[in-house]
């Protein structure tokens, strides 16, 4: 892992991920967590404060040792009990039907195989169980799409391995999962190759 990774892009994340722009989103897409709770890509933390006060438990996961520096004092010093792991996406150790809801944030850009993480989602959702994400991803405006591609393998090393050009939509409903409320937007104050918002809830029938 290079120095830059270790010592400077977590900080540089948590910095991104406390944007205000990102407050009313965040607390919109976490509104209906209820009953057993994953997080995937728990990052740095910076979801906990928006859960409703109705949920005291969550499991959450990241591969990321270096986010550690930052996330667990937030574990911490939360209202919510975390149950932590170093886990990605792509391989989860829970049975088939474990959680009532799932939750990805900011997530889905930087998971490698995020076809695979996505299937592993649907599988570990009950029936009837929800998936709440806020993704950012490829936007529907040609000019902005055309400029997403050519940034991407440049802005790949320096985010984490964020992808500015998946299809959030598409992937999610691609694994199986229905999605619904969904609400497309270009996020306030921010480039627009970066800033092309979907938002919602996808449902395992």
């Amino acid at each position: 892992m290079s120095l830059y990774h270790h010592y400077i892009f977590p900080y540089l994340l948590d910095l991104a991920m406390a944007s205000p722009a990102l407050r009313k989103p965040r607390e919109r897409t976490l509104a209906p967590a209820c009953g057993r709770i994953l997080e995937i890509g728990f990052g740095t933390g910076r979801n906990l404060p928006h859960y409703p006060s109705s949920v005291e438990r969550i499991e959450a996961i990241d591969p990321d040792l270096d986010m550690d520096r930052l996330s667990l004092p937030r574990i911490r010093h939360a209202r919510i009990a975390v149950d932590f792991h170093h886990l990605d996406a792509e391989h989860l150790p829970f049975e088939e039907g474990s959680f009532d809801t799932v939750v990805s944030t900011m997530t889905l850009c930087s998971i490698p195989d995020v076809a695979h993480a996505l299937r592993e989602v649907r599988r570990v959702l009950k029936p009837g169980g929800q998936f709440l994400f806020l993704e950012h991803g490829r936007a529907p405006d040609a000019g902005v799409a055309r400029w997403q591609e050519r940034v991407n393998r440049y802005w790949m090393p320096l985010a984490g391995g964020c992808h500015v050009n998946r299809p959030i939509r598409r992937l999610v409903e691609d694994s199986g999962l229905e999605p619904e409320q969904v609400q497309t937007y270009y996020m306030k104050k921010t480039p627009q190759f970066v800033g092309y918002m979907t938002e919602g809830v996808a449902r395992k029938n």
